[in-house]
């Protein structure tokens, strides 16, 4: 009893401070505060979107150049539509940002859809076929592919058809 007394005294003690603790700046719990809600209007932004500069609005040329040879062309069949897939080879070792590229041309003739198979060709010395063999994909819905019946991808030096 003697022991119990004490003990139970302190427990009761320490149980009562919890409340203080509980609503003082000491409780990383309240360092914020409670969420309010707010309306939104019109010309507010999403927070979560960044904002974009004036200088980033501004289209880049795209300056990528035609890889060397295509040698294979691939149209893989998706629910929804379908995937080509194109592999080259690189004149140049180090090719990046590969890429399909639509062709837009009016002189194209009535179901045949081009790319052109594009990256940036850094200035290294030429490598094995292996080490610049690329691949890129572009993804077509069904509502397009109702459209095209000729998938043409273009190389520098060759272009590879697929028909339907």
């Amino acid at each position: 009893m003697r022991k119990t007394l004490p003990l139970l005294l302190v427990a009761a003690l320490v149980l009562t401070s919890c409340g203080r603790i509980r609503d003082s700046r000491i409780n990383p719990f309240n360092w914020f505060g409670r969420a309010e809600a707010r309306q939104l209007d019109g010309s507010e932004s999403n927070p979560l979107i960044p904002r974009r500069s004036a200088l980033a609005a501004r289209e880049v040329p795209d300056t990528r150049t035609r890889v060397g040879s295509v040698t294979n062309l691939v149209v893989e069949r998706l629910p929804g539509g379908a995937i080509i897939r194109a592999t080259a080879v690189s004149d140049r070792q180090g090719a990046y940002e590969v890429a399909l590229r639509p062709v837009e041309s009016e002189d194209l003739p009535e179901g045949l859809v081009q790319y052109e198979f594009v990256a940036y060709q850094p200035m290294a010395p030429q490598g094995t076929e292996a080490s610049r063999s690329l691949t890129a994909a572009a993804r077509l819905t069904d509502q397009e592919l109702a459209k095209i019946s000729r998938i043409e991808v273009l190389g520098a030096r060759n272009a590879l058809t697929t028909r339907r």
